[in-house]
């Protein structure tokens, strides 16, 4: 599983002995009688119900109450316009803070932090709380506040990086529309597909980022690396920092996980899993979406900042 948001069997393949295998799961509640129809009487049924399938309008999500890709978009849709209004209030908040320059062995701006901290760490949390029980039930004010918590974690970020190097946000939001956008329609067009053995290489690979960020997190604190990005800066190949040359392959990493998400929308819808988990389908792909865009702001950082 990429994105640990969709870790719930509602987005999983079906498993032909357990049909109900989340609650709310169509058959969840059929038992033998259904195996022990007689042919005749099932014949009849199905030919009644298309009769009126085709005279009746197309139902969606409200009239089944099932899980659409439409619903999922408008969801997905709504939970980043929370993130930005927040996003807003926390790049304000920031801002407000700059004061007379201060002594820093980064040269960084005095700025207020604690959007930027509180976000990040609500949102860490409320992810956990939302990945773990969702499982039982889906909770969409957890949703609502995790999106809040990641825009006021943006809106932060964001504002710091502006202050160091105006025109960067532009940039990054440009550079992660683009890449949302070409890798949708890559997936819509069916040009890329999920595969199993490209999943198990992107899982090693996001093992071992992962290691490189805690490491260098660790020798950043430590004060062993005292450049702003860590071993990010650190030159590479002919010269080039190594968070370029990371940074391009961690962009790439997550624009597979797109693909996954949206896999794994697409087999959620083909579950008839419930429209509550519409919610979490735009969760995850939230979680991917702000860690591309911060991959993006890193890069361009590191770009601007070596020249």
């Amino acid at each position: 599983m990429s994105n640990f948001a969709f870790n719930n069997p509602a987005f999983k393949e079906p498993d032909p002995r357990n049909v109900a295998t989340y609650p709310g799961a169509p058959g969840a509640t059929q038992g033998a009688q259904t195996a022990s129809m007689s042919h005749a009487t099932m014949d009849a049924a199905v030919n009644a119900q298309l009769d009126g399938m085709y005279a009746a309008p197309p139902a969606g999500a409200l009239e089944t109450g099932r899980m659409t890709v439409e619903d999922t978009v408008w969801k997905t849709a709504g939970l980043f316009g929370i993130l930005l209004v927040t996003a807003a209030v926390g790049w304000f908040l920031t801002l407000g803070g700059i004061a007379a320059p201060v002594p820093d062995p980064y040269n960084r701006p005095a700025v207020n932090l604690l959007p930027w901290v509180i976000g990040g760490l609500g949102g860490f949390v409320l992810a956990m709380v939302v990945t773990f029980t969702s499982r039982k039930k889906v909770r969409p004010a957890l949703i609502f506040a995790y999106a809040a918590f990641e825009g006021l974690f943006v809106g932060g970020i964001s504002a710091y990086f502006e202050v160091l190097w105006p025109g960067i946000v532009m940039q990054a939001t440009v550079a992660t529309v683009a890449v949302v956008g070409v890798t949708l329609a890559l997936f819509a067009s069916g040009k890329i597909r999920a595969s199993k053995r490209a999943t198990k290489i992107f899982m090693v690979a996001m093992f071992g980022y992962l290691a490189f960020s805690v490491l260098n997190l660790i020798l950043m604190l430590t004060g062993v690396v005292k450049d702003g990005f860590g071993m990010h800066s650190a030159p590479g190949p002919f010269g080039i920092p190594w968070g370029l040359i990371i940074g391009v392959l961690v962009v790439l990493m997550a624009a597979y996980s797109l693909v996954l998400d949206f896999d794994q929308i697409q087999q959620g819808v083909r579950n008839g899993a419930p429209r509550v988990y519409g919610w979490l389908g735009g969760f995850g792909i939230m979680v991917t979406v702000v860690w591309l865009y911060v991959e993006i702001l890193r890069i361009i950082a590191i770009a601007r900042g070596n020249n």
